[in-house]
């Protein structure tokens, strides 16, 4: 339980940032038409019996709009990166040229690039509602701080700015998904 208003708006303030951080992530991760090496960078790999990133075992490049090329820096692993890219659910089939995998980005179907935009929204709508409830515990612990005797008209401000950042936060998250979508429609 905070103390005053103001950690109150910087807890809130930073539950806002981490969320359209989140959102930023899980959008790298959805598959366009073009190549993104944040695709690839976080996908998981059995590496001699554990788990590790990708983007800690190979360089991720993409050369071309729709190719990305991964320079295993261990030549035992190569197989293993290879196994982990197939099995991501993404549809990608890379082709091994010695310790270089080349990863071709198929052109999405025009069902496919449909699906793709009702899944962004879904995780937007997700995050959306993510904030309204940070929003809606900071506004709790703010009535709490009335009761314990905090003004009305600091209680006033404070929850003006708590709706206000709410705004923001929701504006940033409804531009990334815009932008996104545009990318996922993109021929």
């Amino acid at each position: 339980m905070a103390d005053t208003a103001e950690e109150v708006l910087g807890t809130l303030s930073e539950e806002m940032k981490n969320a359209v951080q989140a959102f930023k992530l899980s959008l790298t991760k959805v598959r366009t038409g073009r190549a993104s090496t944040g695709l690839l960078e976080n996908l998981q790999v059995d590496y001699y019996g554990s788990k590790m990133h990708l983007s800690h075992l190979a360089q991720i490049s993409n050369p071309e709009p729709r190719m990305l090329v991964v320079q295993v820096y261990d030549a035992g692993a190569v197989t293993a990166v290879e196994k982990a890219i197939q099995s991501a659910g993404l549809g990608l089939n890379p082709s091994r040229d010695g310790g270089v995998l080349r990863v071709l980005i198929p052109q999405l179907t025009e069902d496919a690039r449909r699906e793709m935009v009702k899944q962004l929204h879904r995780t937007g709508e997700e995050m959306r509602v993510s904030v309204r409830n940070h929003r809606r515990d900071a506004n709790e612990e703010l009535k709490q701080l009335e009761k314990d005797g905090m003004s009305k008209d600091d209680i006033k401000r404070s929850t003006d700015r708590v709706q206000k950042l709410t705004d923001q936060t929701i504006a940033e998250i409804d531009k990334m998904l815009s932008q996104k979508e545009a990318e996922c429609l993109e021929v």
